[in-house]
């Protein structure tokens, strides 16, 4: 069975992603992008493990030697006080310690270095407040080797920092009270940090700092309140209330009835209804009924606050009233308080918010404690990148344009200028590998036309290999004039690769294509182009950009994050590859080789690539995300189940090197899936490469250009050429040798693209190559010709032409399968030898059909064809 993304062929127990337990799918193997020595990962889990068992013996370590010092200090002071060698007594002979009177053996229970370390850090630096030393290594210890959170370990190293300081200062402080106290309680930083205090603000000052400090910490860890309790009511006050019982509204309804029945009444009921003591007995039995439902409603309450709270005024149940019915105020005795009711008032504490996974999440969840994030490159974890050792540093990477050069050409803009009545207010020169940008700034009133117009002279005046104007500059309101260097310097692909630039970029698909007119690297990410157009005439540069592309992705990617599949129809180009198949590239199920060179293979490689692209967007719609990072995001988080058929996609780059040659041989048959797939597949991590020599708008068709908004152009030979490749000239002034004008959509930029030669290519190559790979080269899907299966499938085998022996024997004999040879030879119509030709096709005597070119003969002589047709009779 072959091996696609990430399957094992281990048939012992494994999960569910195909990782055994305990394995290190949570770890990144060591991989080195330029050296070949790979560096150690510090967050595999085993080193976490020993980490974590270091802090708990170091802990144990602490707490023994300081728990000795305690008891064995003074027997041991001689030894570890700095007056006669301290920790240097280490490193002293029998006879130097002797020599000094120093004691050769020491009390503490670890022995010299325990004496050591314990006095270093209670005697010289916090005292008895080092233990606290022994809490913070054990919490970490145990995090790291059991993965169990004892408290937290930001709080933990904040408040051991705080109380390491604090205890410190206080048993200082306290020292100076007793003066018979061990030193080593506040330890020298305690003592001298009291004595300064001390010197500063006094006695008491420090005392109320230690205060000070002691109530803050408990505000920030427990946030303690500095409420008065409530005051105590006295006797007296309680003896004017109502005596409690068991039931209030019992209570509630015999202070009513001591009262007479106008008593019981509300002021404004008394001043209103003084003439109905109907309505006033009406106003009590609703205020009776409503106490009686409150206490009903009370009775199920349990209430977590009293308030006190004077009650509304027709419930005030005066003892001795005086009362005026003619208009007058009602007047109480000054003794007499109006009664409190308790309100019962229920605080509901504040839900807590909890976020509800989903089984899928809780799921994912525990398979990513268990074994980590899963990690592509687990299948060729002892892969190492190529080295910067393989590449040539061509030239100097030094400018050589001198200041007289750059001066002479100065002169001679603004003298032709000059003879054009064009005067120029200001010129500056940014120099670049290959041309030199001159940039001017036109007096007032020039028309910046009238300059585009003199892009011949200006050349003829500078005897140029060809200028460029730039009229005006984008975003810079100035014209530039680009001027070739008289030494143009070579930019080495070592030097780009070299540059920090490249190293540390972030992009998906980095591609260093060289430098600009100001000398600068630039990186572009094919990812986000998201296709390449490359084109440009014969010898200037345009397999060399396509090695360069080739290069990079190579020295960034690891061969489980990207896959290639190369078309070179001229054969020769691309074949140094050959030799990362098992690592990088791609290829159709049986294939022999993995460089597609034979149109008919190419035609069903790139329907495959279609068939690739439609299986992945069904991937992307079962996992509900948008784009190829995202699923791998997800699956890298252990979200999408393998067994659901995902896995982890790796981008795919389909190269064509010679594009115009797929055009007059296949025509539609190419051209349809090559726009579907610059149409769609940039979402699945698919992107094209496709380079030609000849920009013509029968080969770079509308469709086409339409869908490739990045277009690199290197030297054309017309104006005609250029404006097909970029929409706009320039391209037919570049110097050749590398020189090459990027189109991004709306940027021009101009680069000189990096030099990589064959041989660099070939040390690259073999250097991968000679690594352990995969078991075969990447599959893509099957796809199968359903033309040709109908036509074979509707073929009857014993309705054959009686010329179809005739016309086999003449095939083979010729070793050249054409309709129109049948037909000279034979002197038949087109039909007939084209059906004739099909059944030639259908018994396996020819191959299928290859547009311009003859079919190929499959039966090597006539014997074997007497064989065959000797089985077709029977």
């Amino acid at each position: 069975m072959s091996l696609r993304g990430n399957q094992f062929k281990s048939n012992s127990f494994k999960n569910e992603y195909g990782e055994k337990p305990g394995s290190r799918a949570s770890s990144k193997e060591p991989r080195a992008r330029f050296e070949r020595i790979p560096s150690l990962n510090f967050q595999d889990e085993r080193v976490l493990k020993i980490a974590g068992l270091f802090f708990l013996i170091l802990s144990i370590y602490f707490l023994v030697a300081f728990t000795s010092y305690l008891f064995t200090w003074q027997e041991d002071y001689s030894y570890v006080i700095d007056a006669n060698g301290g920790w240097s007594n280490l490193f002293k002979t029998v006879e130097e310690l002797q020599q000094h009177n120093i004691p050769i053996v020491v009390q503490n229970w670890l022995g010299k270095f325990g004496a050591l370390l314990s006095h270093q850090f209670i005697y010289e630096w916090f005292g008895v407040a080092s233990f606290l030393f022994v809490f913070v290594f054990f919490v970490i210890g145990y995090r790291l080797l059991f993965k169990v959170k004892i408290f937290a370990l930001e709080k933990t190293l904040g408040y051991s920092l705080f109380f390491l300081l604090f205890l410190s200062l206080v048993f200082g402080f306290l020292h100076s009270f007793i003066a018979d106290s061990p030193h080593y309680l506040e330890g020298e930083i305690g003592y001298w940090a009291n004595r300064l205090l001390v010197a500063q603000v006094g006695v008491t000052g420090v005392g109320g700092l230690i205060a000070f400090l002691g109530l803050t910490i408990l505000i920030i860890a427990y946030n303690i309140d500095f409420k008065f309790p409530e005051r105590v009511r006295h006797e007296e006050e309680e003896e004017t209330m109502p005596e409690a019982s068991g039931n209030a509204f019992s209570d509630f309804k015999e202070q009513v009835e001591r009262v007479s029945p106008l008593e019981r009444a509300s002021p404004v009921a008394v001043k209103e209804n003084i003439e109905r003591p109907d309505q006033i007995e009406f106003t009590l039995n609703d205020r009776l009924a409503s106490e009686r439902k409150k206490e009903q409603q009370n009775i199920t309450l349990t209430p977590s606050r009293f308030e006190e709270k004077e009650a509304e005024p027709e419930v005030i149940v005066p003892k001795a009233p005086i009362l005026n019915v003619m208009n007058a105020p009602i007047i109480l005795s000054p003794a007499v308080e109006p009664i409190k009711e308790l309100i019962f008032e229920e605080v509901k504490a504040e839900p807590q918010l909890t976020i509800q996974k989903s089984e899928e999440e809780k799921k994912s969840d525990d398979l990513v404690e268990q074994f980590g994030n899963y990690d592509p490159t687990l299948d060729l974890a002892s892969y190492v990148y190529p080295n910067l050792e393989l590449l040539e540093n061509y030239g100097s990477n030094k400018i050589s344009v001198n200041a007289d050069e750059l001066e002479a050409n100065k002169n001679k803009i603004v003298e032709t200028l000059n003879h054009y009545n064009i005067e120029i207010d200001k010129i500056k020169a940014t120099i670049g590998p290959t041309v030199t940008l001159y940039e001017i700034i036109p007096a007032p009133g020039v028309r910046i036309s009238k300059i585009k117009n003199l892009e011949d002279d200006i050349a003829l005046s500078l005897a140029a290999l060809g200028i460029r104007i730039i009229a005006p500059m984008p975003g810079k309101g100035t014209i530039g004039i680009e001027v070739p260097n008289m030494h143009p310097e070579m930019v080495s692909m070592r030097s780009i690769l070299n540059t920090e630039k490249f190293q540390k970029t972030e992009m998906d698909l980095p591609i260093a294509l060289g430098k600009t007119i100001s000398n600068e690297v630039y990186i572009a990410d094919l990812a986000k182009m998201p296709h390449l157009l490359v084109a440009g005439a014969t010898g200037q540069g345009k397999s060399v950009g396509i090695n360069a592309i080739l290069v990079s992705l190579l020295y960034k990617k690891h061969p489980s994050q990207l896959k290639f599949v190369l078309v070179d129809p001229k054969k020769v180009e691309l074949t140094l590859f050959n030799k990362i198949e098992r690592h990088f590239l791609a290829k159709l199920p049986g294939e022999a080789d993995a460089i597609i060179t034979d149109t008919k293979k190419v035609i069903h490689t790139l329907n495959s690539l279609c068939i690739e692209m439609d299986q992945r967007y069904d991937l992307l719609k079962d996992a509900q995300v948008r784009n190829l990072k995202e699923y791998n995001e997800k699956f890298i988080k252990r979200k999408l189940n393998p067994n659901n058929s995902h896995r982890f996609l790796p981008y795919i780059v389909l190269i064509v090197d010679e594009f115009a040659d797929l055009m007059m041989t296949a025509g539609k048959e190419v051209e349809t899936p090559i726009a579907r797939l610059a149409q769609l597949a940039r979402a699945v991590g698919i992107h094209l490469v496709l380079a030609t020599q000849r920009p013509s708008v029968n080969i770079i068709t509308g469709t086409i250009k339409a869908n490739f908004p990045a277009r690199l152009a290197f030297r054309v030979l017309s104006k005609i050429d250029s404006r097909t490749i970029l929409d706009s000239g320039g391209a037919d002034q570049l110097i050749g040798r590398g020189d090459m004008l990027l189109s991004t959509g709306n940027d021009l930029i101009r680069l000189q693209c990096a030099f990589v030669d064959t041989p660099e290519v070939d040390r690259i190559s073999e250097f991968i190559g000679n690594q352990r790979g995969y078991a075969e080269a990447y599959q893509l899907p099957e796809y199968l010709d359903e033309a040709a299966e109908s036509a074979k499938s509707d073929f009857d085998p014993n309705d054959r032409d009686v010329m179809f022996e005739d016309a086999a024997r003449l095939i083979v004999m010729h070793q050249q399968g054409s309709t129109s040879l049948i037909q000279r030879k034979m002197k038949l119509g087109y039909n007939r030898a084209g059906r004739i030709i099909d059944q030639l096709e259908a018994f396996g005597i020819v191959g299928p059909f290859e547009g311009s070119k003859a079919r190929e003969v499959l039966i090597l002589d006539e014997h074997q064809l007497e064989q065959l047709l000797n089985d077709l009779k029977k």
